[in-house]
Parts: structure tokens; C-alpha cells; sequence
């Protein structure tokens, strides 16, 4: 049993990945599915969707992999974080669609519970600001909206789960009802620093803790597969949130070092080894992975778009077919023209924290065409990083000013790259495999097994692509960040 299976559940689409001992990709496959807006701001996903992409696509990787389920020696989780699901025990069935992450519907209930005063202590407990973004307030809606939940769930006929939690319910056949470290610290509701759910906080939601499930460590037990799915019963030996898996994929271990990764959003992780950094910039203080019984803790900065706004170029304006062409159309455009976009499509995140701001384009001129969109789409990317990097460079310090380690589909755009070099002063490195999530979520498995080395002999591994240098003279540098900041500054004001 020398194979990983790393399922990797993402916002937009499953995928899996089949690694060897040596976590190297063998094989992969990746399905999309669709995406709920029943209304404004909503976001919603259907449970079977997730659960079926992820089963197939496992299965699909397996047989492409030309291997058998005897040669897997673990499974290793890694998703989509703060999406809520609740379901009845005895059926399996969900009471509701998925409410995903970036759904805004409670931003009322978080206004309400800010004006009464309970964020100080809700962030002193979880690290986190009271915003529809985190899971414990969407619970809240699904107990508060669908009849009888909050009785059946006090009964405990009902479970909570974030998507890592709903799958490892359907894998063990609803044997087990268990999350990891890093999603419980998502939810609102669970004590970072006690490391366990908070009563008082639960409390204040109205959330029964019958209802929530056991909180283990990134590397542990998660128990096995049902054995007719993949024709063997396969322990689930790894499990972490997407932004902590990479976190862990780009071997940042040491306290300091840094990683930002690119999706659908962007999420940066500064690593602030065993000390709880409170931020006075409105960053979240979060739990960066656990291991035998060990928190290491971390600083994180969440954009909601970055990716997404190349997938509006083309799904909203339909102005590329492909995401490769924003490159060729980012350096057609007039150098002349200063276009800003703020892609506050659903909301603004770090650090200004503004779920009820939408996006703005500032800058426009009777010429202004696709090639200067395409190009104020990127470079709105590395503004929001440059966002994130300078709200942590003054909650940790000059550590913060090394180097940026990035990951995921949107670093595969070289002009992309070289502009967040170039505006944040910094070098930036890619590394050879650009998808470390999945590899995070197989590493964690894999040194649960005994396959994979000690996190220092893992990060030994770690290989760059290639560093990107800033290129930028620091006066156009600064007119440009200057240029950014009033346009965030009008958008909040709009």
C-alpha cells in the first residue's frame, strides 16, 4: 500500500488526486458542479452534488491511476471551509441545501450581535470578526428557518458539519461524525485557544452542541470507508481546510514564513508558530494545523475574489473564453490608462470587513475596452494581497517582509505574479507543484500512515518553479497603491 488518495472539495468543483510514497501526482480527475443563487448575496450547493463529484471523481482517479483499492494505503481530506451543512442522523438526508462560505443572508444577525456588543469576546475566543462568512451564524439561519431543527437538533436526531465532515459522514457509511482542528476554528463556535467548542458562544446562537461533531487532530484516525465503495475499506487518515492544507502543501513550518494561496479567492497564512496573535487590523487569527495535540497558530487575510474575477470576465462580460487569455489581453492594454477595478462582488474581506459593498470600476475612459478590464482584473488580485501583507506586517512585525510562497490555478499566469512582485516589493516564489492543497491534505495522511517524513524532512522536499523579483520602481509602486486605496475608499463610501 504504497498510494494516497487526496479528495480535494472545492467552491466550484471536486477533485481528486492519486499521490505515491514520494507525493507525486500519478493520476487526477476533477468534476464541477452548479452553483445555487435562490437569491441576492445567497449562495447555496447541493449536497448530492458534492458528495457524488467527490465519489466519482475518487473513483475515476483510482481507475486512471491504474491501481486497486489495495494499493491505497490512506485518504487525506482537504475543502472548501465555513460551508454549513446540517443532516438527520438516521437518514443521512440534509434538512437544507449547503450554505456556502460566501453567502451574505446573515449579515443582519452578525450587525445585530456586534451592536450588542459580543464581538471583542467572540474574537478573543475564536480569532475570528463577527461576518457571514464564518459557519456559526449560518447554522443559526438553518436552525432558526427550517421547521423543527432546533428541537430535533437538540435531541440530537441532527448533525452539523462543515463539507470535510458531511464527507467523512458519507464515507464511513455515517459511522463517523468528526472534523478536524483547522474547520472547527472556521465556525464561530469553537474555542482556539481551549481547543473545544465554545458553550457560551453556542449559547448566544442558540446552537444545541448536541449537534456538533468531534474535534481530532489534522493527521488522525477519521476511521474507514464504507467497503463497497472503492472495493476495499481505506482509512481516512488526514483531514485540514483547504487555506491550512496549503499551508502545510507549502511546507511554511517555521513561524514567519508565509503563503498566499490563489482560487476562487485568495487566502494568505502567516505562520505564527504556538503564540495566538491577536490582530489590530481586523486579520483573523486562526489555527494554522494541529498536530499530536500541538496547535501551531497562524494570521489570515481573506479576499473573496480572485479568481472568481477571471471567471466573471468570462462567464459575466464574456470577454475571454479561456483564463490563459487575460495574459495576452493584460499586456495590449494602454499603459496610459489607470483602470481600477474593485471586485467587491460579494462583499469586501480583509481587512476591511464590509459584506455589503458590491464591485466598482473606477478609471474608465471613452477608450477603455477589454484589454484594460482583463488587465485592472489581475492587478486587482495583487492590491488585495498587498492588503493583506501590509495589515500583517504590522500585527507580526519585520518577519513578515520575506518572501511570498503562492499556490493554486491563478499562479499558473506569469503576468499575474510578476505584478504581486512588483507591488508588494517582494519576491515571490512558485513552487513546482502550484496545487498544494491536495498535497497538504495527502502529506497529513501519508505521515499518519508512516509513509511521509517529519514535517522538517517534508519541508526539505519543498522545490521552486520559479521567483518572481519586483520589476516596479517604488514611486510608480506607491501612486499605484495610493490609486487602489481611494478606490476601495469610494467604494465604501458609494
Amino acid at each position: 500500500m504504497n498510494h494516497i488518495l487526496a479528495i480535494d472539495q472545492g467552491t466550484t468543483s471536486s477533485r481528486s488526486i492519486i499521490f505515491d510514497a514520494g507525493l507525486r501526482v500519478v493520476a487526477s480527475a476533477q468534476e464541477e458542479f452548479p452553483q445555487h443563487y435562490p437569491q441576492s448575496g445567497w449562495v447555496e450547493h447541493d449536497p448530492s452534488d458534492l458528495w457524488a463529484t467527490v465519489a466519482g471523481t475518487a473513483r475515476a482517479a483510482i481507475e486512471k491511476a491504474g491501481i486497486s483499492a489495495d494499493s491505497i494505503a490512506a485518504i487525506g481530506i482537504t475543502n472548501q471551509r465555513e460551508t454549513v451543512l446540517i443532516w438527520d442522523r438516521a437518514t443521512g438526508e440534509p434538512i437544507h441545501r449547503a450554505i456556502v462560505w460566501q453567502d451574505r443572508r446573515t449579515a443582519d444577525t452578525c450587525d445585530a450581535l456586534r451592536a450588542a456588543g459580543h464581538e471583542p469576546m467572540i474574537t478573543a475566543r475564536t480569532g475570528l470578526l463577527l461576518d457571514p462568512y464564518f459557519s456559526g451564524t449560518k447554522i443559526k439561519w438553518l436552525l432558526d428557518h427550517i421547521p423543527g431543527a432546533r428541537d430535533r437538533a437538540a435531541k440530537g436526531e441532527l448533525a452539523f458539519g462543515t463539507v470535510d465532515t458531511f464527507l467523512i459522514w458519507k464515507l464511513t457509511g455515517g459511522r463517523v461524525h468528526a472534523t478536524d482542528a483547522t474547520n472547527a476554528a472556521r465556525t464561530l463556535i469553537y474555542n482556539i485557544a481551549k481547543n473545544e467548542w465554545d458553550a457560551e458562544i453556542c449559547a448566544l446562537l442558540d446552537i444545541p452542541m448536541a449537534l456538533l461533531p468531534e474535534v481530532k487532530d489534522c493527521a488522525a484516525n477519521y476511521g474507514v470507508t464504507r467497503p463497497d465503495l472503492f472495493g476495499r475499506a481505506i482509512p481516512i487518515l488526514g483531514v485540514a481546510g483547504d487555506q491550512q492544507a496549503a499551508t502545510v502543501g507549502q511546507a511554511c513550518f517555521a513561524p514567519g514564513m508565509m503563503k498566499s494561496t490563489y482560487g476562487t479567492g485568495c487566502f494568505a497564512l502567516l505562520n505564527t508558530g504556538t503564540d495566538m496573535v491577536p490582530s489590530k487590523n481586523r486579520l483573523l487569527t486562526t489555527i494554522a494545523y494541529r498536530l499530536n495535540g500541538q496547535t501551531t497558530y497562524a494570521l489570515e487575510g481573506s479576499i473573496f475574489i480572485a479568481g472568481a474575477v477571471v471567471q466573471w470576465l468570462r462567464d459575466g462580460l464574456k470577454i475571454i473564453r479561456e483564463a490563459k487569455e487575460t495574459q495576452p489581453l493584460a499586456d495590449q492594454a494602454d499603459p496610459t490608462q489607470d483602470v481600477v477595478l474593485v471586485p467587491a462582488f460579494t462583499g469586501l474581506g480583509a481587512p476591511y470587513w464590509r459584506p455589503e459593498c458590491r464591485g466598482a470600476v473606477f478609471g474608465l475612459t471613452r477608450n477603455s475596452g477589454p484589454a484594460e478590464l482583463a488587465k485592472a482584473a489581475l492587478e486587482s488580485v495583487g492590491y488585495q494581497t498587498r492588503d493583506l501583507l501590509e495589515a500583517m506586517r504590522s500585527d507580526w512585525g519585520a518577519a513578515a517582509d520575506g518572501v511570498l510562497r503562492v499556490d493554486g490555478g491563478m499562479t499558473a499566469s506569469d503576468w499575474a505574479m510578476q505584478f504581486l512582485s512588483d507591488i508588494l516589493g517582494a519576491p515571490v516564489d512558485r513552487p513546482v507543484v502550484t496545487e498544494t492543497t491536495a498535497l497538504g491534505a495527502a502529506y497529513l495522511a501519508g505521515l499518519q500512515a508512516g509513509l511521509c517524513p517529519a514535517p522538517a524532512e517534508f519541508a526539505k522536499q519543498w522545490a521552486l518553479q520559479h521567483r518572481f523579483t519586483p520589476a516596479m520602481d517604488e514611486a510608480t509602486r506607491q501612486a499605484k497603491y495610493a490609486r487602489w486605496q481611494r478606490a476601495v475608499q469610494a467604494t465604501m463610501s458609494a
